[in-house]
């Protein structure tokens, strides 16, 4: 496992202290572990869900070229 070693304002060192009571945590260490996964997770369930699926087909709807270089799919590999 890593090690971070940061440096953490009087505020920061109170907000923690008040996450150990209230978690009966022990450690800061573990305090931090808690409050960044928790972050994490909050943070992935609110990020939009990309659906892309109304694109499926999109291109096929325009005008073709009109003046093509290749006859068919099949003249790009000769």
């Amino acid at each position: 496992m890593g090690q971070i070693n940061i440096n953490v304002t009087p505020e920061f060192d109170a907000a923690l202290v008040r996450l150990m009571r209230v978690r009966g945590i022990r450690s800061k260490s573990e305090a931090i572990r808690t409050a960044v996964a928790e972050a994490s997770e909050r943070a992935a369930a609110a990020a939009p869900v990309e659906d892309f699926t109304a694109w499926i087909g999109l291109a096929l709807g325009g005008e073709g070229n009109p003046r093509p270089r290749f006859a068919s799919h099949d003249d790009l590999w000769r």
